[in-house]
């Protein structure tokens, strides 16, 4: 039996959208929460292992993790949506404690000692030089997508109070370059020289490609987005109460 929807299902006309258009949010008893949360956690983990390393299309320079990390916010997109912002708020918190124990683990097993052989001392320096970087940049994806995250969920919400069901696409893309923005900004700030960016245009050149493929990518999989959102309210047993 589904648990009682939480604060951020209260009607939409006692927080400032018109009544019958009421911003409902489901609760998180039945799987689909655990199931984007998981995917969430996984996704960010292996995309703080690929932007440890640099990655250059001719003048483009991005990391080896830019195919990943939008992923992870259009979950956020998804979870924020149906769930509200408490529940993303408690999503972003748990996927960066796991994101953390990553790190945390990459060092135990850096440090534990290896084989005196030739095979061991390569594979030695394959880890430190694969893995060594990440908690630096598992600092740089905490405070970035804590703080990108955090708004893009809080503009999303709230642009769904006034306007109820409606104008989905509208708060995703609204919502998605504000987060998107400060969590590059952020993240390229800490990260960039892990990655062996070393000037200011370099930098600059990583913010701005950054910022506009992350968001690019963000418009371009509204339609999916949209449609994930549907298929998972209409299944949300709290959600249709």
């Amino acid at each position: 039996m589904p648990s009682a929807p939480g604060p951020d299902a209260l009607p939409t006309h006692a927080r400032g959208a018109a009544p019958g258009q009421a911003a409902r949010f489901a609760s998180i008893g039945s799987p689909y929460f655990g199931i984007l949360l998981a995917a969430m956690a996984v996704i960010l983990i292996l995309s703080n292992i690929g932007a440890s390393k640099g990655v250059a299309f001719g003048p483009i320079i991005t990391d080896a993790g830019f195919f990943l990390f939008p992923l992870a916010y259009i979950l956020g997109d998804v979870i924020s949506e149906v769930y509200g912002f408490k529940v993303a708020r408690k999503a972003i918190l748990t996927t960066f404690a796991l994101s953390v124990f990553a790190s945390l683990s990459y060092w135990v097993i850096i440090a534990l000692p290896g084989f005196d052989d030739d095979f061991g001392a390569s594979k030695q320096a394959a880890l430190e030089g694969a893995l060594g970087p990440v908690p630096q940049i598992v600092l740089a994806s905490l405070l970035a997508f804590l703080a990108g995250q955090t708004i893009n969920s809080w503009i999303l919400v709230r642009m769904k109070a006034r306007s109820g069901e409606k104008s989905l696409w509208a708060r995703l893309m609204g919502s998605s370059g504000a987060g998107e923005f400060v969590d590059t900004l952020i993240f390229c700030s800490i990260a960039a020289s892990v990655i062996g960016i070393t000037d200011f245009g370099m930098f600059v050149n990583y913010v701005v490609v950054g910022f506009v493929y992350k968001t690019l990518v963000e418009f371009l999989f509204v339609p999916v987005t949209a449609v994930v959102i549907g298929w998972i309210k209409k299944r949300e047993p709290s959600y249709l109460a």
